[in-house]
């Protein structure tokens, strides 16, 4: 039998047709297309509907996917009239479930943003070895600078290499160790000591901590005062070419607005591994089997007797754009907060594509911001809930997470009582699936309660594939994951119910090809939805247990952010 319906299709059945529901499958307070699919094809391997999920309205999702991902709301970028159409679409909604504003008496929290166009000098120059070496811009080298000023200029700048530019006391690892860099630049190796070892016992093996992120790289060489810190790239490791480093950190790009409030070094960047060489070779330290000295623990940071000078010019335009949150409040422990995001935003009009210049990102993320107006409006009819519940989409995610980072670092709720967060992000549409895969697998108990609902789906669940990529730490729950919040980030990614691995394989490769971050991520008559009602019910009913109970879910031993949460 063809399972594969277009959105047209389905709503005329369900308006045509009275479906009688076997014995096998409990019947439906309300009818939805993904039902109608159960009903004609028994496809789900168990009897999974309960009285929960029946809340979960997949016609009303699909609706919200082709409305946010609709030419109308010109790809959803901040700052702009597709932004405003959005944020008022999706706080209506909130107000006609009858959820209450999140922020006060307002559905909105600002969020203060600056764009920063960055104009690095031609060349970086290297000094004081055999020779000077010149990198260029873009070939060997990108460079911005998050500092809010016209001009950021590196001058002379001492270079030190610190390794993977790591400090975790739970490893016992410190690669600025007897190190002041105070003004200094600071060369460090993507991802962690882990990757590529062999050695599953040495951070994460091949799973990427944080301190394997690029985020993390920059952090750590601020908290150390560092003036500048360059990332040697190398594409295994960080998980994608460097043509997306040189189109990601080049031109003008958003950060969260906070002038005179954190350190930021005066120049952020990255350096091919190829120009990583050319410096290595122009000193006269030893620099042979850095990668492998770098993974011991012994490991001290090495002055290279070099200098760096580089100038990034700042055009600076500062806005505000807007997380959008409601809020149901709960009855015995309305102080403590289950917290669902999506992010609401994509890249807006660029350039033109197969004759196309509206990036719709109708996967990315209309899918996840309909799961969550799906998702509040079966808590809003499904009684009361012992804590409360939030629904928070955030902006700027495409630029970086600012949404949930201003949202995490500003809470309207404490992150303290704040039980947990589910995101979700680019949900499948491929139709059922028999796996649910948690990106971050292992981090928290969180993953525990999503295996139990995932078996009653007559799911399996897995770890991410690919973990050395950091997925993790890609989406909005890394923001709440790095105030202690134990977070979990979940979709169905692995494995058709009925057309099996290699099918989804091809599908992805397809997606990422032709349509991620480009014009054709739209709702094609293709799309199916029976992952998407899969991955929402599953969340609704975590959410719901975790609304009607006492306990706490904790980060697992190992995990980066236990300590966090501990405090």
């Amino acid at each position: 039998m063809n399972l594969s319906f277009s959105r047209e299709e389905f709503l005329v059945s369900i308006k045509n047709h009275q479906i009688q529901v076997s014995n096998k499958i409990k019947p439906m307070k309300k009818l939805t297309y993904l039902s109608m699919v159960m009903a004609l094809a028994a496809c789900q391997p168990k009897e999974s509907v309960s009285e929960e999920t029946e809340l979960i309205d997949t016609v009303a999702i699909a609706s919200h996917i082709e409305t946010l991902a609709s030419d109308e709301f010109m790809g959803r970028k901040p700052f702009t009239v597709g932004e405003e159409k959005t944020i008022a679409y999706i706080a209506d909604q909130f107000k006609s479930f009858g959820l209450k504003p999140g922020n006060g008496d307002s559905y909105f929290q600002q969020v203060p943003l600056v764009e920063l166009d960055a104009k690095p000098s031609e060349t970086m120059l290297i000094s004081g070895g055999k020779e000077a070496v010149e990198l260029k811009v873009g070939e060997d080298f990108v460079a911005y600078s998050e500092r809010v000023e016209p001009i950021n200029e590196l001058k002379d700048s001492e270079v030190v290499f610190a390794g993977y530019g790591v400090v975790a006391p739970e490893y016992g690892w410190n690669d600025y160790e007897g190190l002041d860099v105070k003004g200094k630049t600071v060369v460090v190796l993507v991802n962690d000591p882990g990757f590529g070892s062999e050695d599953s016992t040495l951070f994460k093996g091949k799973t990427m901590t944080y301190y394997g992120r690029w985020t993390y790289k920059y952090e750590e060489a601020a908290r150390q005062g560092a003036a500048a810190c360059l990332i040697v790239h190398e594409t295994i490791p960080a998980g994608y070419g460097w043509s997306v480093v040189k189109n990601s950190w080049s031109g003008a790009s958003l950060y969260l607005d906070q002038t005179g409030d954190a350190y930021k070094p005066v120049v952020q960047g990255w350096i091919t591994r190829d120009a990583a060489i050319k410096m290595f070779e122009a000193t006269d330290v030893d620099m042979k089997g850095f990668v492998e000295r770098s993974r011991s623990a012994d490991f001290e940071p090495i002055p290279l007797n070099l200098t760096a000078t580089v100038t990034v010019e700042n055009g600076i335009k500062k806005s505000t754009s807007n997380n959008v949150i409601a809020v149901k409040e709960g009855t015995t422990k309305a102080d403590e907060f289950v917290l669902y995001s999506a992010h609401w935003d994509h890249l807006g009009v660029g350039p033109v594509v197969d004759g196309d210049s509206i990036y719709n990102g109708a996967h990315d993320n209309a899918s996840g911001s309909a799961a969550l107006l799906g998702i509040a409006e079966a808590f809003s009819k499904s009684g009361d809930t012992e804590r409360s519940v939030i629904f928070l989409a955030v902006t700027a995610e495409e630029q970086g997470l600012l949404g949930s980072k201003y949202y995490a670092e500003n809470p309207i709720y404490p992150v303290a009582k704040t039980v947990a967060n589910i995101n979700m992000d680019g949900l499948p549409f491929y139709g059922f699936m028999k796996d649910l895969t948690i990106v971050g697998y292992g981090q928290s108990e969180l993953d525990d309660l999503a295996t139990g609902l995932a078996e009653k789906q007559g799911r399996y669940v897995i770890p991410d594939p690919a973990p050395g990529k950091g997925y993790f730490f890609r989406s909005d729950h890394f923001q709440f994951a790095k105030v202690g919040v134990p977070a979990i980030f979940a979709y169905g990614s692995y494995e058709h119910l009925t057309k099996g691995v290699e099918f989804i394989e091809n599908k992805i490769v397809e997606f990422e090809t032709n349509a991620y971050h480009r014009p054709a991520d739209e709702v094609t008559p293709a799309w199916e939805y029976g992952g998407i009602y899969q991955d929402v019910s599953l969340f609704y009913e975590m959410g719901l247990q975790l609304a009607n109970s006492d306990k706490w879910p904790k980060w697992k031993e190992g995990s980066e952010f236990k300590s966090i949460r501990e405090k």
